[in-house]
C-alpha cells in the first residue's frame, strides 16, 4: 500500500511522488520536485499533465508504425521487374532527365545501359495546333541540352577510361550520356579496376548507347570476352580500328564476330591475346574488304594459315603490316612477296622461324612494287644476300632500318647502295659486323636522293687505320646520326665532315671520346648551316666547341642540346646570347654553367627560348630566380630539376611565368 499523506485543512490524501510514478506507468516528471508534499490543486494538474504525455506519447509511437506500415504496402517502381522499367525508361525524354535517372540506382543505370539508341521513345510528329505551353517547355529543355558539358574533358567525339576509372559503371555512364547524342567516335579503355573492372556488361552497354563509335581500344581488360566482342559487333556496325591488347579471354570466336558485324573495319591490332590463332585472323580478311592495316604481335598460336589467309584475302587494300613476336615461317614472307601488290609499310620482328630463304623469296615474287617503308629487327634471316634482294626487287624501297641483323655486314652494301634507286633514309642500330669501310663504300655508291643516315649500338664503327683511296661525297646528305659507337673518335668524324658538306642536322649523343679536335673540322666544313645539334653525353668538349658553333651557324641553329658536357661553361651561355637569333631548344642540363650565365642569357632579347633545362646544373641557385622571372613569353617549358633553388623560389617563380610548365 503506497504511503498517503493527511491534509486535515483540505480534506485530501496524497501519495508520495514516487509512488504516484509508479501508479502512472514510470512517467518521469518534466521537473524534479523540490518537495514531497504538494497541495491538492498541485495534484490534480500533475496528473492530468502525465496523463496528457502519455497519451501523446503512445499516439506518436502508433502513427509512426502506421506510417512505416503504409511505406512497405505503397506501391513502388523498385517493386517493378526489369522488362516494366525498361519500358519506362526509353521513354525518358532528354539527356538531362536520362542522366538524372542513370544516378537513382546501379539497377537503373544498367537498365538505361542496355537500350540501345534505336530503342529510345521518340516523340510522335507534332500536331497541326500544337499545344504552346508544351512548346514553350520544349525549347527550354532543348537550350538546357544545349549547353550541358560534354564528357570526355570537352570532346564528345572521345572518350578514355585508365586504371581505377575504367569500371563497368562508368562504360554505363558513357553510354547512357551518348544515346540520345550518338556522338561518341573514340572509345579507350586502358586497364581495369582490381576489383570491379570492366567486363561484358559495361562493353555492352556501350555497344548499345554508342551506336557511331569507330575507333575501340582494349588494352589489358583481362575480364572481356567473346561476348562483348559479339555485342560491338552488332551495336557498332561503322567500327573502323580495332585495338586489342593483353585480352587473353578474347579468342578466333570473337574476332569472327567483329569480322561478319564489322564490314567496314580499317585498321586492326591484335597484341599479347594467346586466345587468338589463325582463323580469327582469316576471318577479318575474307570479311573486311576495306581492311589497310593490321598489327600483329606476340600471339604465340598465330601461324603460317593465318597471316596467309588475312594477307591473301586482303590484298587488294592492305598497305601496312606489322608482324612481330609469330611463329611464322618463309611461307608467310613467300605469300607476302607475292600477294602484297598494296602494301606500302612492312615492320618484321623477332621472327626466329624466318631464314634467309624467305626473305629472297619475298624480294624475288615481284609483289612489294609499291613498298617504301621497311623495317626488320632481331631477324636472323636477313643476310646480304637477302638485302640486296629487297633493294633489286622492291624499286620504290625509300626508308629501311635494320636492328640487330647480325647476319649483316659490308660485303653487299656498295651492290645494295646501288640498286636502291629512291633510297633516302637507312637506320642501322646493333649491327655490330657492319664497319666504317662498309659505310663509306654505300656513301660512295648511294642515290643522289638520300638525305639520313643513323648508326646506334654498332661495335663495328671504329676509327680506321688508313683511308680509302677515293672518298665519297655525299652532297644529299642532310642528317647524320652516329650515337653510343664507343669506337667513333676525332679521325672518324673528321673523315665524316670531309664527305658531308651539306649536314642540317647532327646527333653525336655517346660519343665520349670526340673532343673539339675532332668536331671543329666537321663544323667549319658545313657549307648549308647547321639547324639541329646534339652533343649529349660528349664529356671532353668544351667551350670552344660551342663558341665555333655559334659564330659558324648561329644564324640558323634551332636546336642544341648539350646535355652532359660538364666542360660547358657561362662562356658558351655568352656566346650564344651574343650570336644566336633562332634558337628554340636549349639543354644545359649536368653543365657547369652558374647564376651569372643564366642572367647572361636571359639578358638577350633576340632569343626566343621556347624550351630551356637547366637540370642538375648545381651553380644554378636562387639568385638566378629574377633573371629566369624575366625570360621571354615565348619560353614554354623550363627544367629546373636537380638544383638549389628552393621549393619557395619555385612557386614565386611559377606565378610569374604563370605561360610556362615548370618542372621541379
Amino acid at each position: 500500500m503506497p504511503p498517503f499523506h493527511d491534509y486535515r485543512d483540505g480534506g485530501v490524501l496524497v501519495m508520495e511522488p514516487a509512488a504516484s510514478a509508479a501508479l502512472f506507468g514510470g512517467v518521469r516528471s518534466r521537473k524534479r520536485a523540490r518537495v514531497t508534499a504538494v497541495p491538492p490543486c498541485g495534484f490534480v494538474s500533475a496528473a492530468a499533465e502525465a496523463v496528457e504525455v502519455v497519451e501523446e506519447e503512445g499516439l506518436t509511437a502508433a502513427k509512426r508504425q502506421k506510417q512505416q506500415q503504409q511505406q512497405r504496402e505503397a506501391p513502388s517502381l523498385d517493386a517493378l521487374p526489369d522488362e516494366c522499367l525498361f519500358e519506362i525508361l526509353r521513354r525518358v525524354k532528354g539527356a538531362r532527365a536520362r542522366c538524372a535517372s542513370a544516378a537513382v540506382s546501379r539497377r537503373w543505370l544498367a537498365l538505361l545501359g542496355g537500350i540501345r539508341s534505336s530503342e529510345i521513345k521518340r516523340e510522335p510528329a507534332a500536331a497541326a495546333v500544337p499545344d504552346l505551353n508544351q512548346v514553350f517547355v520544349d525549347e527550354d529543355e532543348e537550350e538546357e541540352d544545349e549547353f550541358e558539358v560534354p564528357l570526355g574533358g570537352g570532346c564528345s567525339s572521345e572518350r578514355c577510361l585508365e586504371g581505377r576509372e575504367a569500371t563497368d559503371v562508368g562504360l554505363m555512364a558513357v553510354a547512357v550520356a551518348d544515346a540520345l547524342r550518338g556522338s561518341l567516335e573514340s572509345l579507350v579503355i586502358r586497364g581495369s579496376h582490381p576489383t570491379r573492372g570492366v567486363t561484358d556488361a559495361g562493353i555492352s552497354a556501350a555497344a548499345r548507347g554508342c551506336p557511331s563509335l569507330l575507333s575501340l581500344a582494349l588494352w589489358h581488360v583481362p575480364q572481356v570476352t567473346d561476348a562483348g566482342l559479339a555485342e560491338i559487333a552488332a551495336g557498332c556496325p561503322s567500327l573502323a580500328r580495332l585495338d586489342i591488347t593483353g585480352c587473353p579471354l578474347i579468342t578466333d570466336k570473337g574476332l569472327a564476330a567483329i569480322a561478319q558485324g564489322c564490314p567496314d573495319l580499317k585498321v586492326v591490332t591484335v597484341e599479347a591475346c594467346p586466345g587468338v590463332a589463325d582463323e580469327g585472323l582469316k576471318a577479318i580478311g575474307r570479311c573486311c574488304a576495306k581492311l589497310q592495316s593490321v598489327n600483329i604481335k606476340n600471339c604465340a598460336h598465330v601461324g603460317d594459315q593465318g597471316v596467309s589467309g588475312l594477307v591473301c584475302s586482303a590484298a587488294a587494300s592492305l598497305a601496312k603490316v606489322r608482324l612481330q613476336g609469330l611463329s611464322i615461317t618463309d611461307a608467310s614472307l613467300a605469300v607476302i612477296g607475292y600477294y602484297g601488290k598494296a602494301i606500302t609499310d612492312l615492320t618484321l620482328a623477332r621472327l626466329p622461324a624466318v631464314g634467309e630463304r624467305g626473305f629472297w623469296v619475298m624480294a624475288n615474287a615481284l609483289g612489294l612494287q609499291k613498298l617504301r617503308f621497311m623495317s626488320v629487327s632481331s631477324c636472323p634471316g636477313v643476310t646480304d644476300l637477302a638485302l640486296a634482294s629487297i633493294a633489286k626487287f622492291c624499286p620504290s624501297l625509300k626508308q629501311l632500318s635494320l636492328k640487330k641483323c647480325g647476319q649483316v655486314s659490308d660485303g653487299r652494301l656498295k651492290d645494295f647502295a646501288e640498286s636502291a634507286k629512291v633510297l633516302e633514309s637507312l637506320q642501322i642500330e646493333e649491327c655490330n659486323k657492319v664497319t666504317l669501310m662498309g659505310i663509306l663504300a654505300f656513301l660512295l655508291n648511294c642515290s643522289p636522293k638520300f638525305k639520313a643516315l643513323s648508326l646506334v649500338k654498332c661495335n663495328g664503327i671504329k676509327d680506321i687505320c688508313s683511308a680509302p683511296a677515293q672518298l665519297p661525297l655525299c652532297k644529299s646528305l642532310r642528317s647524320l646520326t652516329i650515337k653510343d659507337c664507343p669506337g667513333f673518335t676525332d679521325a672518324s668524324l673528321a673523315v665524316v665532315g670531309m664527305i658531308c658538306p651539306q649536314l642540317e642536322n647532327v646527333d653525336l649523343s655517346g660519343l665520349g671520346a670526340v673532343t673539339d679536335n675532332g668536331l671543329l673540322p666537321l663544323i667549319k666544313s658545313s657549307e648549308s648551316g647547321l639547324v639541329h645539334v646534339d652533343l649529349n653525353g660528349c664529356e671532353n668538349l668544351t667551350d670552344a666547341t660551342v663558341s665555333a658553333l655559334v659564330k659558324a651557324h648561329g644564324s640558323s641553329l634551332a636546336r642544341l642540346s648539350l646535355e652532359g658536357c660538364s666542360r660547358i661553361t657561362d662562356a658558351s651561355l655568352f656566346a650564344i646570347s651574343e650570336g644566336c637569333t633562332d634558337l628554340a631548344e636549349l639543354d644545359l642540363s649536368n653543365c657547369m654553367v652558374s647564376d651569372y650565365g643564366v642572367a647572361v642569357l636571359a639578358s638577350a632579347r633576340q632569343l626566343k627560348l621556347r624550351v630551356l633545362s637547366l637540370s642538375g646544373c648545381l651553380k644554378v641557385t636562387q639568385k638566378s630566380v629574377p633573371f629566369l622571372g624575366s625570360m621571354s613569353a615565348s619560353l614554354e617549358g623550363l627544367n629546373l630539376q636537380f638544383n638549389f633553388i628552393g621549393n619557395h623560389n619555385i612557386a614565386s617563380l611559377e606565378k610569374q611565368l604563370w605561360w610556362c610548365d615548370i618542372l621541379a
